[in-house]
C-alpha cells in the first residue's frame, strides 16, 4: 500500500467506518475465454486487510487530486501485476452513502490476460467465471453490488469488450 492523501478511515452517520478519505474506487475486469465463456477477475484479500480471507475487486482510497477512474487504476496496478494496458470502459456503478462513495469501473479485456498479485494485500488474484462467482467468500459490499455489476457484464457482447480502447 503506498500512502496517498486519501488514506483513512471515515466514519459515517450509522457508526460503521469506510477507507479513504475522498471515497475509493474499483475496477472490475472482464474477459471472456476461448469458448466466450464471460470471466471477471477477483481478489482473494490477504488476511491482515480489513475484511481479509473474502474475494472482491482491487481498489482502494482516492487521493483528492484524482477522478474515481484515474485512483481505480493507480489502485490496480499497486496491487496487481500484469499488463492492463488496452482495456474499454463497459460501465460504472456508484455505491453513494453522501459521506463516501465507491465507484467500481467495469473495464473489458480483449483476451484473459495473465494477472497475479503484485503486493502483500492479496493472497491471489484470480480469473473466475462470472457464473462462478457468487459462490465465493465475497466481501459484503461486493456481495451486494454484484447484483447489479453482473447484469453489466452479460450485456458484454462475445469477445470480451465493446468497441473502442482505452489505455491509461
Amino acid at each position: 500500500m503506498q500512502d496517498g492523501d486519501g488514506n483513512g478511515w471515515v466514519r459515517l452517520p450509522d457508526g460503521s467506518y469506510r477507507w479513504g478519505l475522498y471515497g475509493a474506487a474499483g475496477l472490475l475486469l472482464h474477459a471472456t475465454d476461448t469458448r466466450g465463456s464471460g470471466h471477471v477477475l477477483l481478489q482473494h484479500r490477504a488476511g491482515w486487510t480489513h475484511m481479509g480471507g473474502t474475494w472482491g475487486i482491487p481498489g482502494g482510497a482516492r487521493n483528492r487530486d484524482e477522478t474515481p477512474l484515474e485512483a481505480a487504476v493507480r489502485e490496480f496496478r499497486e496491487e496487481v501485476a500484469g499488463d492492463l494496458s488496452e482495456y474499454t470502459v463497459l460501465g460504472t456503478y456508484e455505491h453513494d452513502l453522501t459521506q463516501w462513495r465507491y465507484d467500481t469501473f467495469l473495464l473489458g479485456l480483449p483476451s484473459m490476460v495473465p494477472f497475479h498479485a503484485g503486493n502483500a494485500e492479496s493472497n491471489e488474484i484470480r480469473w473466475v467465471p462470472v457464473a462462478d462467482a457468487e459462490s465465493l467468500p465475497l466481501m459484503p459490499a461486493f456481495r451486494t453490488a454484484w447484483q447489479d455489476l453482473r447484469p453489466g457484464l452479460e450485456a458484454t457482447p462475445a469477445g470480451g469488450a465493446a468497441s473502442g480502447t482505452g489505455t491509461s
